[in-house]
């Protein structure tokens, strides 16, 4: 269940919130705490409205006037969205970051797949390495590359 889907109604969020349904109604003709509403116009409480309501009313309770609520209220909707914001923007740049040509090196995996790693990580497990001349690295014809190969292979 989704802490914002609209699934209580008025006489259940007031149950569940500790207050009477016609306060509820006044938070919302004042927009304190606006619930969600259903194609007849019935109020509908999620889970987050029930937590503001409870929060209202604690901060009521500690001598706090409902402009200040709602302004705090409103603070801390704009950092939860704002927090929301910086995440995806992060997911963002580490894509970026990630697709970036010279970031990204590819290796043959164990089973002779190629994988991706990060341009300057280290592979934890020992690997071997095989040198790779192009037939032009010597005479055409020669075939002293695959010399160099066993030669560089004995040397190590």
């Amino acid at each position: 269940m989704d802490a914002d889907s609209p699934l209580f109604a008025i006489a259940v969020a007031a149950e569940l919130a500790g207050m009477h349904p016609q306060t509820l109604r006044q938070y919302d003709r004042i927009g304190l705490v606006v619930p969600g509403r259903t194609r007849g116009g019935s109020r509908r409480y999620s889970m987050r409205d029930i937590e503001q309501l409870r929060e209202v009313a604690q901060l009521s309770s500690d001598g706090m006037s409902l402009p200040a609520i709602a302004r705090l209220l409103d603070l801390e909707d704009e950092v939860r969205m704002l927090r929301r914001r910086v995440t995806e923007l992060e997911g963002a740049l580490r894509a970026e970051r990630e697709n970036r040509p010279g970031v990204r090196v590819f290796a043959a995996g164990a089973t002779g797949s190629i994988v991706t790693l990060p341009s300057g990580r280290r592979i934890r497990r020992s690997t071997e390495v095989v040198l790779w001349h192009p037939r032009g690295a010597g005479e055409a014809g020669d075939d002293t590359a695959g010399d160099d190969l066993a030669a560089d292979a004995s040397e190590s």
